[in-house]
């Protein structure tokens, strides 16, 4: 199976997702699709919902389990496990089974998303227009979609620098990333997102337009530092990211002297809600 991982976003839920090019179909993940659907934050809780919802559906001989399959996707920890993944067809039965008054978007969305990868191979900017549509559907000012798009383009140059000078897998990817991260803002990517709050979701949809900024900068300027010594493998595009990341810091401690205020915050776009109510461990089914 020929495979290309990604991410796809339902109401800022994360869905993991595989593309397998010999059959041209997205397999998503299973928990991700009930957690969005459930409006389940808490990864366990979802896969405890999903657990149980196996155990009923073989008991009613309902060939969804069946129908799916196990591969391995990276999890929040940054570590891959074996996860139940599905077509897009399978997942519209699936979702039948669970009560949520999310079934019809998530019914749409399936539709639409499950489709787009063969659209975005001939139109790669297709997929640019469905991220600023999104964000403009969630209240981002455009000025905040600018600098959103202008920080990934960053990215995308950092990443392909590191692709091709002895940086590999998504391991050493986080590592750098975090790296960069901690000297520029103080606190782990982890410690971020613990401060705003925020669980499966991605750190920068809801960085505040300072904290993109002071993202780029820190990812920019490792980038161009890297480039002047040619630096390669993990060991000296690490010593890179620090000075890269000192370099923002900097920026970052000058811009707070002159405001008094942090640019670091725990402010997120999450949209308000309580979590749902669970399978109980002791429900009749």
């Amino acid at each position: 199976m020929n495979e290309e991982h990604a991410l796809a976003v339902f109401e800022d839920y994360n869905i993991r997702r595989v593309f397998d090019a010999a059959s041209e179909t997205w397999l998503f993940s299973v928990v991700d699709i009930i957690a969005a659907l459930t409006q389940q934050a808490d990864f366990q809780m979802a896969r405890k919902y999903w657990n149980k919802l196996k155990e009923r559906l073989k008991k009613e001989g309902s060939q969804s389990v069946t129908n799916c399959h196990r591969l391995k996707l990276t999890a929040a920890d940054g570590k891959n496990y074996l996860t139940d993944v599905a077509n897009p067809e399978t997942l519209l039965r699936i979702v039948q089974s669970v009560p949520s008054p999310k079934a019809e978007p998530i019914k749409l969305w399936l539709a639409r998303v499950g489709y787009e990868r063969i659209q975005d191979m001939g139109d790669p900017a297709r997929s640019l227009d469905r991220a600023r549509e999104y964000w403009q559907q969630h209240g981002r000012s455009e000025k905040w979609i600018q600098q959103r798009m202008m920080g990934q383009e960053t990215r995308n140059k950092l990443t392909d620098y590191w692709k091709g000078h002895e940086v590999s897998g998504e391991r050493e990817y986080a590592l750098l990333t975090n790296l960069i991260h901690q000297e520029w803002s103080g606190v782990s990517v982890k410690q971020h997102k613990v401060m705003k709050g925020l669980k499966s979701q991605n750190l920068r949809d809801h960085m505040s337009e300072a904290e993109l900024i002071f993202t780029a900068l820190a990812e920019l300027s490792t980038r161009q530092i890297a480039e002047s010594v040619e630096a390669t493998g993990l060991a000296e595009n690490a010593e890179a990211g620090k000075k890269g990341g000192t370099i923002a810091k900097k920026a970052r401690q000058a811009l707070e002297n002159k405001t008094g205020r942090s640019v670091v915050t725990g402010e997120n776009f999450l949209p308000p809600g309580s979590a749902p109510k669970a399978l109980d461990e002791g429900e009749d089914e």
